[in-house]
């Protein structure tokens, strides 16, 4: 038995299987650009199988060879927003700002995406059209809300001002407000002032936070 498995090893190289693996990995990130593109400009209802095959350059059958159905498509789409914000996150963390200033910038990068990052539109819109979709997507905005809570607990010169809301309290004030304004933005001019409005949300629903934003990064200019 050793030496037939021997055998078979040496009948199947593993560079060869890396490769064919590889290409499986390449070509399924294809098809989920293309089906983050198709949801973002038309929707979950409004999108077929076929759509992200021509999207993607490939044929039905090579769509369906890698998911089963629109449905996977879709909690695979969300499934890549949802690790792309906790990407932005990180990035955020590593930066070793004070925990306003991390919560702006979060909220300042999260915008950027909004605005330019196709996965992300594709996943907010897909969390719209939730019920339509025939599969249990991720529960929105919790995990967003948990980071900024815990941010926000560690503000210790904020809680000895007493001039703000508790962490879990102002948590989900910035979060309604910030996905509010994204939604609002998205209609009225396809997000192009998103960042803007985000930079305006902070400054008002924090004022003492003028500081902390001013050394923030992707802070655009105060006029």
């Amino acid at each position: 038995m050793e030496m037939a498995d021997d055998v078979h090893s040496l009948q199947q190289p593993q560079p060869a299987r890396e490769l064919k693996q590889e290409r499986a990995v390449r070509t399924r990130k294809r098809i989920l650009v293309a089906a983050a593109r198709a949801f973002a400009a038309k929707g979950y209802p409004a999108v077929t199988i076929l759509d992200v095959a021509e999207a993607a350059g490939m044929t039905k059958g090579a769509v369906y060879f890698h998911y089963e159905n629109k449905d996977a498509l879709a909690l695979a789409v969300t499934n890549l927003f949802y690790r792309r914000i906790g990407e932005i996150a990180d990035s955020v963390e590593r930066l070793g700002l004070t925990p306003l200033g991390s919560v702006a910038e979060l909220l300042l990068r999260t915008a950027t995406a909004f605005r330019d990052e196709t996965v992300i539109q594709a996943g907010a819109r897909l969390q719209l059209e939730r019920q339509m979709v025939g599969v249990r997507l991720p529960m929105p905005y919790e995990a967003y809300t948990e980071r900024i809570t815990s941010w926000l607990a560690k503000d210790r010169e904020a809680a000895a001002r007493g001039d703000l809301p508790g962490p879990d309290t102002l948590a989900t004030v910035l979060v309604s407000a910030f996905f509010g304004a994204q939604h609002i933005s998205w209609v009225l001019g396809d997000r192009a002032d998103l960042v803007e409005r985000t930079t305006a949300l902070v400054r008002t629903i924090i004022p003492s936070a003028e500081a902390d934003i001013g050394r923030c990064p992707s802070a655009p200019p105060r006029p």
